[in-house]
């Protein structure tokens, strides 16, 4: 890489239940002045947007034009917008820049889950001839996981319940032993459905030690996919979260936080297998989103996480990872550095 690029603020929303009341605009707008505000900059100062949704949990055709009446599209502005989870949008964010078109870049996303059936909506990214018309949602496909894995001797419901515990899943605290939603997985176990928005600004070289006293230095990052058939897969692994990790240098030095998109229990045992991660990890310190899982904004959000701890001094190597599609079916993963202190 030719230019050093980092994340130099963050802000999310407090996720949770919106309901009806907020607009994706009227849910955005809060978070885009509060991480403006950490820089000093103003919308103008931007050379680049890029934000992550789905038109799906929205439920109509080209819902990101209304977002933009939250960023400020006029005088025009350099934009673009990827039908993924915002990671993905950072993931372009951070090839523009390398490009030394920008200098700088607001990455956001959004999405309200309350508003429809999430469950249901996921089954729109299966294969559409033979799983979609089966109507499996992601419950189900997670708790087919979760089996291989106990029947492969990698977990079992214990060790599942201790980890929905330590991420400060509410719902792990309100649910009865027998609470199962798909078995093996019970309530705990499972990601709350919830609204929210992220938003990160990148900014590259000097541009980044002016706006953020300790810039979190994207040392590497890269995104890879499964095959489209879940019967042609080992669910209880991630090649492709392997390689990204091994493209971004993951492997070349240890971490000591990472933050991982796991929505269910089960897959944090499959990703900490994948990453290599040992118990000298801080894993999820922010809880992960098994305490809160904005579709379309959690990825973006662990990555922000996992930034925020640098730019406190609380970490100074950090993994992030962002999934998306079933049972762990696309990865990203990013290598966040801080300067030495």
């Amino acid at each position: 890489m030719t230019r050093e690029i980092a994340v130099v603020a963050f802000a999310q929303t407090d996720h949770g239940r919106a309901g009806h009341e907020l607009s994706e605009v009227e849910m955005l707008m809060p978070v885009l002045h509060e991480v403006l505000d950490r820089t000093g900059m103003k919308t103008a100062d931007i050379d680049f947007t890029c934000s992550g949704s789905s038109d799906y949990l929205a439920g109509r055709a080209f819902s990101f034009t209304l977002a933009l009446d939250g960023v400020g599209a006029w005088p025009p502005i350099s934009e673009s917008h990827v039908e993924m989870d915002g990671a993905w949008a950072l993931y372009e964010a951070w090839t523009k820049l390398l490009t030394g078109e920008a200098d700088t870049a607001l990455v956001y996303s959004y999405g309200k889950s309350s508003a429809g059936s999430v469950r249901d909506v996921l089954t729109r990214q299966l294969d559409p001839y033979y799983v979609a018309p089966l109507w499996p949602d992601s419950v189900a496909l997670a708790a087919l996981q979760a089996q291989a894995l106990i029947d492969a001797g990698d977990t079992d419901e214990p060790a599942l319940a201790a980890v929905a515990a330590r991420s400060g899943n509410s719902q792990a605290r309100a649910a009865a032993p027998g609470d199962y939603v798909v078995r093996p997985l019970r309530t705990g176990d499972c990601p709350p459905v919830g609204d929210g928005a992220a938003a990160v600004i990148l900014a590259a070289g000097d541009r980044a030690r002016e706006l953020c006293e300790r810039p979190a230095w994207i040392r590497g990052i890269d995104h890879r996919i499964e095959a489209h058939g879940l019967g042609v897969r080992d669910l209880t692994d991630s090649p492709s979260t392997r390689l990204a990790a091994e493209k971004a240098g993951a492997f070349e030095r240890p971490v000591d936080t990472a933050e991982l998109h796991a929505p269910f229990s089960s897959q944090e045992v499959v990703l900490r297998k994948a990453l290599r991660l040992d118990d000298d990890v801080r894993v999820n310190p922010s809880g992960g989103a098994l305490a809160a899982n904005p579709v379309m904004a959690a990825g973006l959000s662990r990555v922000g996480e996992a930034a925020a701890r640098i730019h406190r001094g609380e970490s100074d190597r950090a993994l992030a990872h962002a999934t998306s599609g079933p049972c762990l079916q696309q990865n990203l993963v990013a290598v966040l550095e801080g300067d030495p202190r």
